[in-house]
């Protein structure tokens, strides 16, 4: 049975699309593994495991790259049945402007000691999210959640209010309170809830630590463990959470680590 699965998630994994190979900070490495007439390699870096899609009859390892991560290069290990072999990826240096944005609601800026209390819970369950990794297999060829135009792009260093604070981890669409938003893949909800910063959030897990979410909607209209299929919906656009107006806040994480999402869009 375990080789019939095997054999199952190779074929599966035939018909994934690549991400655009970027190796910057918050980029996606996507690294050769040799043919796939062998069975698929294992990945880590450290000791997260690695997403190993195959496409034309070719293993690749797919490595988000932290936003933090100075120039140089990453070390990933590859497990071959018994044996070992370290990978050194190479990561370019890559600058990001800078977005300054007026908050109404102070305390989305300077939270008070409650709402400390809260992020802090919150923070334990996203981050147990994103560190998920499942047997799914990916389809890495995703579709924007919402339509309209890209508004604010990945990786922005952001002053609330004059105050900095963390870098966009996402890309934002800008549509109107209602606009259905849908899964960009296939994949299981992983969680939702109403969260400080996020508002209205749906989590979906794609496969081997692939994991997307959609934020500030103003409905969620899944709930966890449901399975969705790629298109399906799963909320609508909103504006909960620490917000400037109506849109979609779209992440993508991968190994743990959020990356741009545009690299993964299929043409549009």
């Amino acid at each position: 049975m375990r080789r019939l699965a095997g054999l199952l998630l190779g074929w599966a994994a035939a018909a994934a699309a690549l991400p655009i190979h970027a190796p910057v900070p918050g980029g996606v490495a996507v690294v050769d593994l040799g043919p796939a007439d062998a069975p698929a390699p294992e990945a880590r870096l450290g000791e997260q495991r690695l997403a190993v899609v195959r496409e034309r009859g070719r293993w690749h390892a797919l490595l988000g790259i932290p936003l933090d991560t100075l120039p140089g290069e990453l070390e990933i290990r590859v497990l071959r049945g018994s044996t070992a072999q370290d990978l050194a990826v190479p990561v370019r240096p890559k600058n990001y402007p800078e977005q300054r944005l007026s908050v109404k609601n102070r305390r989305h800026v300077e939270p008070d000691p409650e709402d400390l209390a809260r992020i802090e819970r919150e923070r334990e369950i996203t981050d147990a999210v994103k560190r998920r990794y499942s047997d799914l297999v990916p389809d890495t060829a995703l579709a924007l959640p919402a339509s309209g135009p890209l508004s604010s792009r990945f990786g922005l260093k952001r002053l609330f209010n004059g105050q900095p604070r963390n870098p966009h981890a996402g890309l934002d669409v800008a549509a109107g309170t209602g606009t259905p938003v849908r899964a960009p893949a296939a994949g299981i909800v992983a969680d939702t809830g109403d969260y400080f910063f996020n508002g209205n959030t749906v989590f979906i897990d794609h496969g081997q630590g692939l994991i997307t979410a959609c934020m500030h909607l103003s409905r969620i209209d899944v709930r966890r463990g449901q399975r969705v299929a790629k298109g399906e919906i799963v909320g609508a656009v909103g504006a909960s959470g620490r917000v400037t107006g109506p849109h979609l806040h779209w992440a993508v994480i991968l190994n743990n680590t959020p990356v741009d999402p545009e690299l993964f869009l299929a043409p549009r």
